[in-house]
Parts: C-alpha cells; structure tokens; sequence
C-alpha cells in the first residue's frame, strides 16, 4: 500500500464517528482583492488577515488598526462584496 493510502486510512480511522473534515474551496477573490475592498471601508492598517468560514459561507476577515481601534471587515470570497463591517471592542482579545 502507498504511504500517502496509509496516511488516508490511519486518517479516516482517527476521525470521529459522524463528522467531515472541512474543506476549504479556492476563493473566487484573491485576498490582495479582498483587502483593497476592506481599506475602501476601513483606512488603516492591516494588522491581521484570514481566510474562514463563517455563517455558512468563506471570506477573508481583516483586522484594521484605524484611530487606535480595531475595524473588523469581513469580504465574502466567493462574491468580493463585504459582509462584515464591525468595530471590536477595546479590551476584545479576538
């Protein structure tokens, strides 16, 4: 048996009786797309940027530093429009 078929069955064994593991679809948007769409709202600067999924659907989240807070603008990756667009609270460890 190839090593990679090894490493699916030992896989397939550890995972937990009814879940699937996730995967993550290739982005429509590229993230310097989806960035230049999330300093359009938000004009600062990119302290954190991730891929996710959230609500049932992918995005590109940014964390922007503007005016000594953090302004969190979420870009669907499917679509380029944005879906979030929120003020973190100060003492917020996210």
């Amino acid at each position: 048996m190839k090593l990679v078929s090894r490493f699916a069955v030992a896989l397939a064994a550890v995972a937990l009786p009814g879940t699937a593991v996730a995967t993550r679809p290739r982005a429509n948007i590229s993230k310097a797309e989806a960035q230049r769409i999330a300093l359009v709202v938000a004009h600062g600067k990119v302290m954190e940027a991730e891929y996710e999924k959230e609500d049932g659907g992918w995005r590109w989240s940014f964390d922007i530093s503007e005016n000594g807070r953090i302004h969190e603008i979420g870009v669907d990756a499917m679509t380029g429009k944005v879906v979030e667009d929120s003020w973190e609270a100060p003492d917020s460890a996210d």
